[in-house]
């Protein structure tokens, strides 16, 4: 089973799977939430992030 392809073919092929791999990138960027931090003061951060831990 031996295919022949040209050196376009192949690089459309690969500029064709970097495409995706960029508007998956993208995709998943945007699904992340981001959380601005700077207005909780850190005390009630750390107060946050103990309760996060002792929770069962």
């Amino acid at each position: 089973m031996e295919n022949n392809y040209s050196v376009e073919e192949i690089l459309n092929a690969i500029d064709d799977l970097q495409k995706i791999k960029r508007e998956k990138k993208i995709i998943s960027g945007k699904n992340t939430p981001k959380t601005d931090n700077s207005i909780i003061p850190k005390e009630t951060l750390k107060l946050i992030e103990e309760a996060e831990k002792n929770k069962i």
